[in-house]
């Protein structure tokens, strides 16, 4: 998916919110936004994506302020405050009778858990609201590909799971458990280093999610979403190999689309901004669980 003019707002305004992470120094915030700034007048026209944009952003941002990771503490914070709810959201999962009611529940745990993302302008998060979502997620899913994606599952032998954000991490765990209880291999996927709040190795061992999944790699980049043309031989391999892939978080959405898929794609995110719901056709706040191509 391409960029919207509200997409300009939302860059600068998570560089902000970023460069405030990343250091203290006043001038070193100033200079970071003043290069964002001139990253957008050179780049952001209606042929760019916003998670490519993003990705440059961030980069520029660790860069100036020799901040390898800015979002450290809110990935740290988010995988605590999944861990205290993880107990309810499994309790939603395992009230489902059939093996095919308890993988949606799964998926559902598995959307509201990316509604833990910081520094979109007008999304904010709480537990409370958290703890909610889990029983309400089935009246926010507009696009409902889920019993499709079961019967794939069904009929393939692995699953390529590509993460997105820390904390959401913790919740993915629940549909990893029913891949698993379906005889299914399961690789899953974290960024190759930090990039916004986005999964990484570190994460995975607070998760548990190494206990779950049969192996754990990495895309072998720092980069929003899928940047294929900056991906490790070994993923690449990995990925070209998948059955089935399963892709989380609004990041893979937009980048994702931008390809020509040659096999089935599960795209399960949250519409945090009103560019991502437009493309998707959806209104915003709402979970969606498209099957692509």
């Amino acid at each position: 998916m391409k960029v919207e003019a509200e997409c300009a707002p939302c860059l600068l305004a998570r560089a902000m919110a970023e460069a405030c992470e990343a250091t203290t120094n006043p001038a070193l915030r100033f200079r970071a936004m003043s290069e964002i700034i001139k990253l957008l007048n050179r780049e952001f026209r209606p042929t760019s994506v916003p998670a490519d944009l993003g990705t440059k952003r961030d980069r520029l941002i660790k860069r100036l302020t020799s901040n390898s990771d800015p979002y450290k503490r809110n990935k740290k914070m988010s995988n605590e405050r999944a861990l205290r709810m993880l107990p309810k959201a499994r309790k939603f999962v395992e009230e489902g009778y059939t093996q095919q009611d308890r993988f949606k529940r799964a998926c559902l745990c598995a959307m509201v858990g990316n509604i833990m993302e910081f520094d979109i302008p007008g999304h904010k998060f709480t537990l409370s609201a958290l703890a909610k979502s889990f029983r309400e997620a089935a009246k926010d899913l507009v696009v409902d590909d889920i019993d499709k994606a079961y019967e794939l599952a069904k009929k393939a032998s692995s699953i390529l799971y590509l993460a997105d954000n820390a904390g959401e991490i913790v919740f993915d765990t629940l549909l990893v458990e029913q891949l698993k209880n379906m005889g299914l291999k399961v690789t899953y996927v974290v960024k190759g280093g930090p990039i916004i709040n986005d999964a990484t190795l570190e994460d995975v061992a607070l998760s548990g999610m190494d206990k779950l999944a049969d192996e754990i790699v990495t895309t072998g980049a720092d980069a929003v979403g899928l940047l294929l043309k900056e991906v490790s031989p070994e993923f690449l391999k990995i990925y070209n190999e998948a059955e089935l892939v399963f892709a989380k978080g609004m990041g893979y959405a937009e980048t994702l689309t931008e390809y020509k898929l040659t096999k089935p794609h599960f795209l399960l995110f949250r519409t945090k901004c009103n560019p991502v719901a437009n493309y998707f056709c959806a209104p915003r706040h709402k979970n969606i669980a498209k099957l692509m191509p």
